[in-house]
């Protein structure tokens, strides 16, 4: 969740002052990781997870703030367009049947949730783009009341001196291709995730952040569910190119120029979370350019944990696919590799799946005696989360000792293996281990993940009932939204109406 800001001015001033006050930030960031200040506990894992808001009729619902008075609860939170909302899962341990207890919570916070925006006109639906979408829902004037996001979309527009072209080519059998141009942020609104928060020391940090980009692809195929944008048939995961350019400060003069653009996988393996902070500062110029009050060095000085808002705050200006995040709870600081390449859905089933799938994995890799990122480059990791995104569960990945491989063998072959070493270390119960990796090597069995059931879904009732793709994706809405409440596993739903 974003930090909410005041309507505010920007001078040249402020930036000079801002970015003086990062790099004190960066010193103070060091000489806490020199000192060992972190917290050194049991490791937490949270979750994000953003839905869309439709009417009865599965197209786009505008009314977050009314959604969100009806829902009335601190867990739930505005996001960028108006027919967006996001709940805000508390931190947990993962020993025993902690993932059980996490899939009955969300499933009661959704329902709860859904109940009450009924009443004001919507309903919830997770999903990685809302297939109902058109370009008109995506303008200015939808943009959530939030100060925060119109300064943020003045300033991106700032930087860039021109509207934002977004251009996609479809892949697979039927795609189409998409061309248009768009003078606010919002087409950002349009992608709807699920976010992974995991806890780790300084010293295990750099282990986790380069295995969670070791397999963002394998993350991206197995869970794809993005397909359609704007009545279009693009990516099976759409979200992850319209996201790099619905959000991209750089006109086409500095990509030339090989400026890093702010969603960003990076372009190397690290060995210090220092490094991406550090990275931030070099990189990219601020676009919420805000100081507080604090002095982080004094405050250490003192002998207190400083907040270092002006480094936190910049880097939630900057999209990587595997965030870091500085953090303090009950004034002692710790850090998250934050994953941010999931869509959202299908089910609630689904979402804590791939959550297990991630936290297994990631922990096997992150602690293998011969680390995964010592044996691929990072220009192949950044290969894979692209091709994942464009064919889904048909992608070919490569992957060390095996080569370019079909993604579903590296799941069952390979690191579904890993993820269940992995969960077992972490302390989740066998069972629950069981039950939930069932579900990530049936979707692999089965080659139905959101992305494929949408696609054959719509296919199938525009050739069934001649409809026109507009038409049918609506429908297929209808019928998406019906199964998400089912909380059936995607590979289980029966394509059609």
């Amino acid at each position: 969740m974003g930090r909410d800001i005041q309507a505010i001015k920007i001078s040249g001033e402020d930036r000079r002052k801002y970015r003086d006050k990062v790099r004190r930030s960066l010193d103070a960031f060091a000489r806490m990781l020199r000192e060992r200040l972190f917290d050194d506990g049991p490791s937490t894992v949270g979750q994000e997870i953003e839905l869309n808001l439709t009417d009865d009729r599965g197209m786009p619902s505008m009314r977050n703030a009314e959604a969100l008075d009806a829902i009335a609860s601190p867990a739930w939170a505005t996001e960028v367009g108006q027919f967006n909302l996001e709940i805000n899962v508390a931190p947990r341990t993962l020993e025993g049947d902690a993932l059980d207890t996490l899939e009955s919570e969300l499933r009661g916070d959704l329902n709860a949730a859904d109940s009450r925006a009924r009443s004001v006109g919507s309903q919830l639906v997770m999903i990685g783009i809302l297939p109902t979408l058109s370009e008109h829902d995506v303008q200015e004037e939808t943009m959530s009341a939030n100060e925060r996001y119109k300064v943020l979309n003045e300033q991106i527009f700032a930087a860039r001196g021109e509207d934002m072209r977004i251009s996609i080519e479809g892949a697979g059998t039927g795609a189409d291709q998409l061309l248009t141009h768009t003078d606010s942020i919002t087409p950002e609104a349009a992608c709807t995730s699920v976010q992974l928060h995991t806890q780790v020391t300084p010293d295990s940090f750099a282990s986790y952040w380069n295995a969670a980009q070791a397999i963002a692809g394998v993350q991206v195929a197995l869970a794809a569910n993005s397909p359609f944008l704007f009545g279009k048939q693009l990516w099976h995961e759409t979200r992850i190119t319209l996201f790099e350019q619905a959000t991209d400060t750089r006109s086409d003069e500095l990509k030339e120029q090989g400026v890093r653009p702010r969603v960003w996988f990076g372009e190397r393996w690290i060995t210090s979370v220092f490094d991406l902070f550090e990275e931030n500062l070099r990189y990219f110029p601020a676009l919420l350019p805000i100081c507080e009050d604090e002095e982080p060095l004094d405050v250490l000085d003192q002998g207190s944990i400083p907040k270092l808002a002006e480094m936190s705050l910049h880097n939630g200006t900057i999209y990587r696919w595997n965030r870091p995040v500085y953090d303090t709870a009950g004034g002692v600081p710790h850090l998250r590799v934050e994953n941010r390449v999931l869509p959202a859905g299908p089910t609630i089933a689904d979402v804590v799946a791939n959550a297990a799938f991630y936290y297994g994995a990631v922990r096997t890799l992150a602690e293998a005696q011969r680390p995964i990122w010592t044996q691929m480059s990072f220009t192949t990791a950044a290969e894979n989360l692209h091709e994942a995104a464009r064919h889904g569960l048909d992608a070919q990945l490569y992957w060390p000792g095996v080569g370019d491989t079909p993604v579903t063998e590296l799941i069952l072959r390979r690191l579904l293996p890993a993820a269940r070493e992995g969960l077992a270390s972490w302390g989740v119960a066998q069972e629950s281990a069981d039950r939930l990796l069932g579900i990530i090597e049936q979707r692999c069995l089965t080659g139905q993940n959101g992305a494929a059931w949408q696609i054959a879904t719509v296919r199938q009732l525009a050739e069934k009932h001649d409809l026109d793709r507009a038409e049918a994706l609506r429908r297929m809405t209808l019928a998406y939204t019906e199964r998400m409440h089912s909380n059936d596993p995607v590979h289980t739903w029966s394509v059609g109406d």
